[in-house]
């Protein structure tokens, strides 16, 4: 799937596209909300488990197979284990000491991983205007996720008063936040492999549900008061997160992923953390410096190059051919 120009001159399939990067930066701001009144385990197991099951009864309707050999149940496993537990696990413990948008930008960091994961095990194509966009896309999110005062430091020729702290950023979830991403990149590669051996769909119903369960462990062996201080809008903000930021969104993604080319889809998930950003400022007054708003820019025009590589290097071969 090559997420061109004639690929999405579909409206609805446009919407199709969009739509797991949408739900998953509304959930992460969903997340944040309740995160101060529960526990990150708790809620991790939370969007996991309940939403593998809608996954797995969506599939008995449309009578998907489930998976029916070791090489299947080993691959989901092994996907459960880098793409439910740690990638959640990680997200939750990063999102309690880091903002919703800060947070989905330094998970959504992940495209240029699997960009390179992609070219070494499956020998896709990036070319020069995807690795242009690649490259602008994470000078858009470092603008966004680092601290102002470092950039400006930069632009003046103050090295010394960058006074980068590392463990300073990992205190603030950043690190976690990139444990997450990288997660979620292994996990991307591998769906290829999995939907050899087992039905996409299946697969990411019973990755949800054997990732989850072991987060939900962790929360009874360490966690307390998981629930006692949950309002009723906590709790229909979980189930936006459970229904539409993991069972809807997840299963939508990596059926996409499953029929076509993991950087560009991948690299749709640059848009995840806009809408973080924009929806935080929205519900949670999270501020965007200017700094920060000039990294969204930089985002979107990363998105259209990455996805666009194949019909803008075209045109310019055309009209290099034309003035020849």
């Amino acid at each position: 799937m090559q997420l061109s120009s004639n690929s999405t001159s579909s409206f609805p399939r446009a919407l199709l596209l969009i739509a797991p990067f949408f739900l998953w930066g509304t959930a992460m701001v969903a997340m944040k909300s309740v995160i101060p009144n529960t526990t990150p385990f708790f809620i991790a197991g939370v969007r996991l488990v309940p939403a593998g099951f809608l996954v797995l009864l969506v599939a008995a309707i449309l009578k998907l197979p489930q998976p029916k050999t070791i090489t299947a149940w080993l691959w989901i496993l092994a996907f459960a284990l880098v793409d439910g537990a740690m990638f959640q696990g990680f997200l939750a413990q990063g999102i309690v000491k880091t903002g919703a948008g800060l947070g989905s930008v330094m998970i959504d960091s992940q495209p240029l991983a699997v960009a390179l994961l992609s070219s070494l095990l499956f020998g896709e194509i990036i070319g020069f205007w995807g690795w242009l966009g690649l490259g602008i896309g994470v000078l858009g999110i470092s603008l966004i996720g680092l601290p102002d005062r470092w950039i400006y430091s930069v632009f003046a020729g103050d090295l010394e008063a960058v006074n980068i702290n590392w463990l300073g950023l990992f205190d603030n979830g950043e690190w976690l936040m990139l444990l997450a991403s990288l997660s979620m990149a292994v996990g991307t590669v591998m769906i290829p492999y999995i939907s050899r051996h087992s039905d996409p769909v299946v697969a990411t119903g019973w990755h949800m549900i054997l990732g989850g369960l072991p987060l939900f462990g962790l929360s009874w062996l360490g966690e307390t008061e998981q629930w006692n201080n949950l309002s009723i809008e906590n709790w229909l903000a979980l189930g936006y997160a459970t229904v539409f930021g993991s069972a809807i969104a997840y299963g939508i993604f990596f059926y996409l992923a499953s029929k076509g080319n993991l950087t560009s889809l991948s690299a749709l998930t640059f848009l995840t953390p806009i809408f973080a950003l924009l929806f935080g400022t929205i519900i949670l007054a999270e501020v965007l410096s200017p700094l920060q708003s000039v990294g969204v820019l930089l985002t979107v025009v990363s998105i259209y190059l990455i996805n666009q590589r194949d019909a803008i290097a075209a045109k310019f071969k055309a009209v290099k051919g034309e003035s020849i």
